[in-house]
C-alpha cells in the first residue's frame, strides 16, 4: 500500500552515542532543505525495548548495524519509508528522494561497487567487506513488501544475510537510486556540490579528530554552526 498524499516523509536514522551529533546536523540538514513535511525517527537501542535482543558481534561497528532492519516492522509493514546512517550530511530537498519510490521494488538503494581497502575506521572499529557493502546505509523501503523482516529474524540472521539482503529471495526486487543519494566522501570521486544530494562520511566524520580534514568537511561544520546560531 503506498502513502496518501500529504503524509509526512518517514524517516528513520541510525543512532549511536558516539555520533550523537552526527544524528543532529543531518537532521538540522533535512529538515531545512525539505519541501515537504518529514517525521525523523533515531533508532535508539535505548527505546526499541524487547525488539532489538540480538548480542553484539565483533564486527558490528555502530548501534545500528542491525535495528536499520526493523524498520518495516516499526511502520506495521504499511506504506514507505526512509533509513539512513547518521554519519550523513543532506545537500538537497529529501522530497525528491521519497519521490522516487517505486512500487516494482520492496527496496530501492544506491548499488555501490564499495570494498575498502583499509582494516579499521572511526574509533578503530573494523573494517569489513562484502557483496552489497553501504548499499543498506540509505535504503527506501517498501514496507509491505519487507514482511519477512520480523523481529525474530533481524534478532538471529547473519549479519550478511541481513546488509546482502538474502531475505528478498530475489535481487530483482532491489531498485537503484541515483549515486547522488549515497556519495561515500573520500572513496567515491569528488563531485562538485551542485551534483551531490547525500554525503556519507562513511570511515569517520568531521566530528572525529582523526577525520576533521577529510573531504567536504567544511560543509558538514557549517551545517553545524547554522545549527547551533540562535539566528
Amino acid at each position: 500500500m503506498s502513502d496518501p498524499e500529504g503524509v509526512p516523509v518517514r524517516i528513520f536514522v541510525g543512532y549511536d552515542p558516539r555520533e550523537a551529533v552526527a544524528f543532529d546536523v543531518l537532521a538540522h540538514s533535512i529538515q531545512t532543505r525539505t519541501s515537504s513535511p518529514v517525521s525523523l525517527t533515531p533508532l535508539k537501542l535505548s527505546e526499541l525495548g524487547d525488539l532489538m535482543w540480538r548480542e553484539r558481534h565483533e564486527l558490528q561497528s555502530t548501534d545500528f548495524s542491525f535495528s536499520r532492519f526493523l524498520v518495516p516492522y516499526l511502520c506495521d509493514f504499511v506504506g514507505w519509508a526512509i533509513f539512513m546512517d547518521c554519519d550523513m550530511l543532506v545537500l538537497g530537498d529529501i522530497a525528491s528522494l521519497w519521490d522516487l519510490r517505486d512500487e516494482r521494488y520492496a527496496v530501492q538503494v544506491v548499488q555501490h561497487d564499495h570494498r575498502p581497502r583499509e582494516t579499521t575506521k572511526f574509533l578503530d572499529q573494523p573494517q569489513t567487506t562484502y557483496e552489497k557493502k553501504n548499499w543498506s546505509s540509505v535504503m527506501l523501503l517498501n514496507c509491505a513488501r519487507c514482511t519477512a523482516l520480523t523481529p525474530e529474524y533481524v534478532n538471529t540472521a547473519s549479519g550478511l544475510d541481513l546488509h546482502r539482503f538474502c531475505w528478498l529471495g530475489d535481487d530483482d526486487l532491489i531498485g537503484e537510486l541515483p549515486h547522488r543519494w549515497n556519495h561515500l566522501v573520500d572513496y567515491d570521486p569528488s563531485l562538485p556540490v551542485d551534483e551531490l544530494s547525500n554525503l556519507h562520511f562513511t570511515n569517520g566524520g568531521p566530528y572525529f579528530d582523526d577525520y576533521k580534514n577529510c573531504s567536504y568537511a567544511d560543509l558538514w561544520l557549517a551545517e553545524r554552526d547554522r545549527m547551533l546560531s540562535a539566528g
